[in-house]
């Protein structure tokens, strides 16, 4: 039986690694989505769903970023090749009549997250005592959005086929990095040591999510505030790394006599799964 749907949801992600590397990313995201769109059209896929990014909309000064305004000026290789599966999933759609939707997430973040991303790595370091890097004065702020709020506009995104459409995923507000940070504590339980660092090549200063296009076309609402979803974060972090029975079959929290699982980072892989 030939499927009827895609949702595809594979990339290389990350801003300052695509700086680094930007072949990896270019064969990752734009090779890889081209070859999926390649496939749906030729099996008559009846709606093809895909990961875009908030990233596309660079340094706007817009106070909510619309699907509306032009992202023609990305600024890092991440977001350009974001930018570029848009484009190719519109000829897809122009040449081939092929349904395509596209989601820009708006920082995702919840229980088994990316551990690269602020939200683990942030809760992991300040769990273990570890200093974290803090890169600016803390003004920059972040529409952070719940891992369950994204999940409800994929599915309302799959079940809803358009001709071609893109649409924000986010929570509609933004959270400073310093009130971010001081949420961490709060639910760890403890003072993180900061290192302030310059701000990083190819990160935006700002990002909040327009979401109306999602409300009236897909009935999307964002449900989780960042303070609630911080909790639900922290609260999973500490159940799968601090408990009994991962200090039991931890080697290494067992050799230093930590009672607590290694880092985050460390269990990348396992995690990311």
């Amino acid at each position: 039986e030939r499927p009827q749907w895609v949702c595809h949801m594979a990339a290389r992600a990350g801003v300052r690694p695509s700086i680094q590397d930007p072949y990896i990313y270019i064969h990752s995201n734009i090779e890889g989505t081209t070859r999926l769109m390649e496939l749906s059209h030729k099996y008559g896929v009846r709606n093809f769903v895909f990961a875009s990014s908030s990233s596309v909309y660079g340094g706007s000064k817009s106070t909510y970023f619309s699907e509306e305004e032009a992202v023609e000026h990305p600024v890092s290789p991440y977001a350009a090749s974001k930018k570029a599966c848009e484009l190719l999933a519109y000829t897809y759609h122009h040449l081939y009549k092929l349904n395509v939707t596209g989601l820009r997430f708006f920082t995702v973040y919840g229980p088994r997250g990316r551990p690269d991303m602020a939200p683990f790595k942030f809760i992991d370091r300040i769990s273990r005592g570890v200093e974290i890097q803090q890169f600016g004065d803390g003004s920059s702020s972040r529409d952070y959005t719940y891992i369950d709020d994204i999940v409800d506009g994929i599915v309302r995104a799959v079940d809803r086929p358009h001709r071609y459409e893109i649409f924000n995923l986010g929570k509609g507000s933004g959270t400073s990095l310093g009130d971010f940070i001081s949420l961490v504590q709060k639910h760890v339980g403890k003072e993180a040591k900061i290192k302030v660092l310059p701000d990083q090549p190819g990160d935006v200063p700002y990002t909040c999510a327009d979401v109306r296009k999602a409300q009236q076309m897909l009935g999307y609402r964002s449900k989780v505030p960042f303070e609630e979803g911080i909790r639900r974060t922290a609260k999973w972090y500490k159940e799968a790394f601090e408990s009994k029975e991962c200090f039991e079959v931890c080697p290494e929290a067992q050799a230093n006599g930590l009672g607590r699982a290694p880092s985050v980072v460390q269990l990348a892989p396992t995690v990311a799964n």
